[in-house]
């Protein structure tokens, strides 16, 4: 079984917190029982999340050696510049090592759903969306991306996974989908 789950901000990408106070959770979603991600999603990052009940499907679309595209829509403070796209098209430097070439577009702002709490707004600091496509996932990797290239990360969508898309999901919103 695969399911396409669309994760709220602020939800764990597991079914248990133990911290305390008690974080959102899978667990108030009504997924079916005995899935589990596949992959991982940041508590402040939105979008799609797969979730499985194969251990070898979740294997297939979490190892790097089976490069996966994982596209998100990223809302970066600042005015990209041709200089800042490139540098995240050929791959940039991070503590970690240097990243892989990814795919990288500005797209004007995607239809989402409002953010709660809302991204703050800064009436003298512009803002722009880009569509990023990466084969890897380090920790936070998109984020440390924008970052480097001096463009902070204000809102992190992610759209796509492989051929699996968000399409009409509602943010909380599960489906079935095909393998």
């Amino acid at each position: 079984m695969l399911i396409a789950f669309n994760k709220p901000f602020g939800v764990l990408c597991q079914f248990t917190d133990r911290s305390t106070p008690a974080r959102p959770t899978l667990a108030g979603f009504g997924l079916p029982a005995g899935v589990y991600p596949a992959g991982r999603l940041d508590f402040d990052s939105e979008g799609l999340l797969l979730l499985t009940d194969d251990g070898r499907l979740a294997h297939r679309l979490t190892d790097p050696r089976h490069k996966q595209p994982k596209t998100y829509w990223v809302q970066v403070e600042g005015d990209p510049g041709t200089a800042q796209l490139e540098a995240l098209r050929t791959g940039v430097v991070l503590n970690d090592g240097p990243t892989l070439p990814a795919r990288v577009r500005r797209i004007d702002a995607p239809p989402l759903w409002p953010r709660d709490p809302p991204v703050r707004v800064r009436k003298t600091v512009p803002d722009a969306w880009l569509e990023i496509t990466l084969t890897e996932g380090r920790n936070r990797q998109v984020r440390r991306m924008t970052a480097a290239v001096g463009l902070p990360t204000l809102r992190l969508v992610r759209a796509a996974i492989g051929g699996h898309g968000l399409d009409t999901l509602a943010p909380g919103g599960w489906r079935q989908v095909q393998a």
